[in-house]
């Protein structure tokens, strides 16, 4: 059987701490789909197109990571894929308690497991929260970003 994971998330923008995830993930599992959700109540600063080639070109040479767009709960997109894993990844106790509880009811509600890997300590402080701000402020993002990405810089109204 395929061990197959999605990590979804909304990218905007997909960061180092992002990439750090997939990239020992790949330890773990045969294929990770990163599944960029649509959420109506987040305003993103990247278009979809833009969050979705570039993190098809930051793995350009993984054939084992794909990039997917959804609008549905995560549970039921990984079950269109019959992915077995949702992937995450933690900074924080808080981001522990929020994940557990969504974990437990995704296990309860479809059978499938979370895999949840702590992020490394130098990119702990990195959220795509923070990388906005900095942009917003027209400082440089590259230390924030996987390697030999360039994001456009957005139109800041």
């Amino acid at each position: 059987m395929i061990r197959r994971a999605i990590f979804p998330g909304t990218f905007d923008p997909f960061t180092i701490g992002h990439y750090s995830v997939v990239c020992r993930g790949l330890g773990l599992f045969d294929e990770i789909i990163v599944a960029i959700g649509t959420n109506q109540t987040k305003n993103t600063m990247f278009p979809l197109s833009e969050r979705i080639k570039i993190i098809q070109q930051t793995f350009s040479a993984e054939p084992r990571v794909s990039v997917e767009k959804y609008d549905c709960m995560t549970i039921d997109f990984a079950k269109q894929l019959n992915a077995n894993y949702i992937l995450r990844g933690i900074r924080s106790v808080s981001d522990f308690e929020y994940e557990h509880s969504i974990a437990d009811a995704n296990r309860k509600l479809t059978g499938i497991e979370t895999v949840i890997l702590l992020t490394e300590y130098e990119y702990a402080y990195i959220s795509s929260s923070v990388v906005r701000d900095l942009l917003h402020y027209g400082k440089d993002i590259s230390a924030f970003l996987p390697p030999n990405v360039i994001y456009p810089l957005p139109k800041i109204i």
